[in-house]
């Protein structure tokens, strides 16, 4: 597959979840930004929730995995950064069509009192989320720090890694339960920042020179 379509790929699925949580909080009336959860545009029982799933998370899920999991070919060999690159593809990619198909309960269910096994499934693979895809970002950039040509890239990637920790500390520590919304939606932003670099990074690579790197561009 050519290094474009794998940008295509990368960057078709950042949008759709990035349109389907913004177009989500519109279509809820006095939806906040600030305090309430992404999940809950698209809880149990949200009007356009099976919309927003089934033509916008779980086909992102879907195509994020797949970039993740062609991703780290395009880089030398490196364990720490395939490793990195499969953790992003199952905790990230694959972690959102699972939330996609066990959607969480109404408001999210926040005191989680009586939850639902779709709420219960939620929860978990949302904490799997939050614990293991920041290390798999800061997994691939110590990786790409072992490679030359790549030393932009990799401190990109810790730094994402190292700041999305810092947020999803104030995201679970209950602290100013007010901004649980930003707190989530800084720490996605990050995510998705840095799928984009990666995405422009493949994008960009040529077949020859620098090992076919062009490393100006980072």
């Amino acid at each position: 597959m050519s290094n474009k379509i794998t940008f295509f790929i990368g960057i078709i699925g950042v949008s759709l979840f990035v349109v389907s949580s913004i177009v989500g909080g519109i279509l809820i009336e006095n939806y906040s930004l600030i305090s309430q959860y992404i999940s809950e545009t698209y809880a149990i029982d949200t009007e356009y929730g099976v919309i927003l799933r089934t033509f916008g998370y779980i086909p992102s899920g879907i195509l994020l995995t797949i970039f993740c999991f062609l991703g780290f070919k395009y880089f030398q060999p490196s364990k720490l950064t395939k490793i990195g690159f499969y953790g992003l593809g199952v905790f990230y990619g694959l972690a959102t069509v699972i939330v996609g198909f066990f959607p969480c309960d109404s408001g999210c269910n926040k005191e989680f009192i009586d939850p639902s096994i779709s709420q219960t499934i939620h929860n978990l693979t949302g904490l799997l989320t939050y614990i293991f895809v920041p290390i798999s970002i800061i997994l691939i950039g110590i990786g790409l720090k072992q490679l030359p040509n790549y030393n932009r890239l990799s401190i990109q990637a810790i730094t994402y890694g190292i700041i999305s920790i810092l947020f999803i500390y104030l995201l679970f520590s209950g602290t100013n339960p007010e901004y649980i919304g930003l707190y989530q939606r800084i720490v996605e932003t990050l995510f998705i920042i840095w799928i984009i670099t990666c995405a422009i990074a493949i994008k960009n690579k040529i077949p020859a020179g620098n090992n076919g790197y062009n490393s100006s561009l980072f």
